[in-house]
């Protein structure tokens, strides 16, 4: 299993980014959004982030519509 807050720190040494500008929970809030805007099954989310609860995975996914269908698409 990984650890929380040593996987910001060791998944983004490749990258060129600070591992200082990520924290383990906004990766898991970012890879949980992104699921949810892909259709994934709530449950299949749960098994990989480890959620009990589903009132507590709701509060790691943002809201992943909330760009979909905007008034201002194509404006720019």
């Amino acid at each position: 299993m990984i650890d929380a807050a040593k996987g910001p720190a060791v998944y983004s040494k490749p990258s060129t980014a600070s591992p200082r500008l990520f924290s383990g929970h906004s990766l898991r809030a970012s890879f949980l959004t992104s699921a949810a805007g892909k259709g994934a099954s709530i449950f299949k989310m749960m098994d990989v982030s480890l959620h009990k609860s589903v009132d507590t995975l709701r509060g790691y996914v943002r809201d992943a519509e909330l760009f979909k269908d905007h008034a201002g698409a194509g404006l720019l």
